[in-house]
């Protein structure tokens, strides 16, 4: 995007700006809630303009008195000081505000349905899997959310054949999108005599949580289906049939979640479930790029269709998208470092939709 374009398109947003104030002024209920949420959004973007826009005058009023053949020296000599901390701040608020233009998701601010499973590797991609999901869980407990499990198969040493978890938070699918994939690890798995390094997968999908105002379900397409839920190995078997399966007739998707007794809660649950993946293949469909829907996500689960390796015997954690490597494994799967990669991977996907604006800005 030229400056020349970029500006007006600024000239845009806080003319914009000044009239959602002076329409709040007259707005009739049924429009004020509507018209103060958009403002909302306007104003943090508004407010880095002007404070660009400022700095922008600074830096030319000081390249105006350093041209001044006829200026006061010393007044030159202060402008010569201050200019590469005004250069350094006009360009740090010029990605700002560039940043800011970025378009939404609009489901990065909802929380996330996260599902671990395990992939290629037999028992020793389970016990991965149930690592993952335990890494997770810190993470969310990290970041203030709420981790709940909706559903658990596990197999009898403790792995995870599959998890499906709700993590409550703003902005925790942002956060999260970018771990679906597939995830492969290497170490000496415990059932190893020989001591040999086994390499194995797991899969993760991530989905925005869906709510009835984002999509809406017909009871009649809806199959329930209710029995009883159990555990590993038989243990923790509820003899009341609260778990709860429902299958959307049209599309073959069906979700289970048996993690309360109480088959009410169970059956709301799965309802937000299947409301979650359906908007998933909604979104797949219309945004086929940015691969919303599982199987997109996550590929096959083959081991060679990675986005991250854990290598224990390095302590290393890599990811493949970004070439970034951390020898710090512990701490990633102990949820403490997790923050970094993933902070990485959202400064990454802005600088690579910042170069794609500029570049689309140009043609």
């Amino acid at each position: 995007m030229t400056e020349s374009a970029l500006d007006q398109h600024l000239d845009a947003i806080l003319a914009r700006r000044d009239e959602l104030r002076t329409l709040l002024l007259s707005a009739e209920p049924a429009q004020f809630a509507a018209l103060a949420k958009e403002l909302a959004e306007l104003e943090p973007v508004a407010e880095r303009i002007e404070a660009w826009r400022r700095a922008r005058a600074e830096l030319a009023e000081l390249d105006a008195i350093l041209a001044d053949p006829q200026g006061d020296p010393e007044l030159a000599a202060l402008a010569r000081a201050e200019r590469p901390a005004v250069q350094a701040r006009l360009e740090e608020l010029e990605r700002a505000v560039r940043k800011a233009l970025l378009p939404k998701d609009a489901f990065d601010e909802k929380s996330a349905i996260l599902e671990v499973r395990a992939g290629t590797g037999g028992e020793e991609a389970a016990l991965f899997a149930a690592d993952l999901l335990a890494m997770y869980r810190r993470f969310a407990e990290s970041q203030g959310w709420r981790f709940e499990l909706l559903d658990l198969s596990e197999t009898d040493l403790g792995g995870v054949k599959e998890a499906v978890a709700r993590i409550e938070g703003k902005g925790a699918f942002a956060k999260l999108k970018f771990e679906a994939g597939v995830h492969r690890v290497q170490r000496v798995p415990v059932t190893e005599a020989g001591g040999r390094i086994h390499t194995s997968a797991a899969t993760v999908a991530v989905l925005p949580e869906a709510e009835e105002i984002d999509l809406a379900l017909d009871e009649r397409e809806l199959e329930i289906d209710v029995f009883r839920a159990s555990g590993a190995g038989g243990q923790h078997v509820n003899r009341t049939e609260s778990a709860v399966r429902i299958t959307h007739k049209p599309t073959g998707i069906s979700v289970v979640v048996q993690d309360e007794r109480s088959q009410h809660r169970n059956k709301a649950r799965a309802l937000a479930l299947l409301r979650s993946k359906l908007l998933a293949r909604e979104r797949a469909e219309q945004q086929a790029q940015r691969a919303a829907d599982r199987r997109q996500q996550v590929g096959s689960g083959d081991r060679s269709e990675r986005i991250r390796t854990y290598n224990f015997p390095q302590n290393r954690v890599t990811d493949h998208r970004i070439d970034l490597t951390l020898y710090e494994l512990d701490r990633v799967l102990s949820g403490e470092r997790l923050g970094a990669i993933v902070d990485a991977l959202i400064t990454a996907d802005e600088a690579a939709r910042l170069a794609s604006l500029e570049k689309g800005g140009q043609r």
